[in-house]
């Protein structure tokens, strides 16, 4: 069960490691602290929203228990099918990228629109055998350092990535997608 959690961590992070990415190309000079920043906000709010996420799945478990593999698949299918949408749309579009200047409001409401999804992920997380806190603190982590590597890249190689950071919120939304699709198949085949 751990290699899911890390997994379904590692596909939350992938939205808050594209917006990251944009960050650290965006931001006008940024500073090592404003990074930290941006990687706490988007590590604190997708650990706090799989939280409230389960703890709603928990009261409704009696009734989704024989259904809740599929409840599982259709959230995390339709979570990463919508990663996906955005990141092709992304890259369809290919809108020129212009500079900004860090506002710690517009990190905060980044990290809690990249964590939406974790609300609905945190549901599917009553289907494992594991202590909520360890699962929480596991996307924490995983979602700390990869946004904190994101903005990091982005600052660094900015001109090498523009315009190819939406293939994170791709890779995202198939790790989501495969692992809908492996719940399922261990529930109903057993493997």
């Amino acid at each position: 069960m751990w290699i899911e959690i890390i997994l379904i961590g590692i596909g939350l992070a992938m939205d808050a490691f594209a917006v990251a990415i944009c960050n650290g190309i965006r931001i006008k000079n940024i500073k090592i602290w404003q990074s930290l920043f941006i990687a706490l906000t988007f590590g604190l709010f997708q650990g706090i929203m799989p939280t409230i996420g389960y703890f709603l799945g928990t009261t409704f478990m009696d009734y989704i228990k024989d259904y809740d593999h599929w409840v599982a698949f259709a959230l995390l299918v339709g979570i990463g099918l919508w990663m996906l949408f955005e990141g092709i749309k992304d890259i369809i579009k290919k809108e020129e990228e212009k500079e900004i200047t860090f506002k710690w409001y517009a990190v905060l409401f980044q990290g809690f629109a990249t964590s939406i999804d974790a609300l609905a992920v945190g549901i599917t997380l009553t289907t494992f055998d594991l202590f909520i806190a360890y699962d929480v603190l596991i996307i924490f982590g995983i979602t700390f350092v990869i946004a904190l590597v994101g903005v990091l890249l982005g600052h660094q190689i900015n001109k090498l990535l523009k315009g190819h950071y939406s293939i994170a919120n791709i890779i995202g939304g198939l790790i989501l997608i495969g692992l809908g699709i492996y719940i399922v198949c261990e529930h109903t085949l057993g493997f």
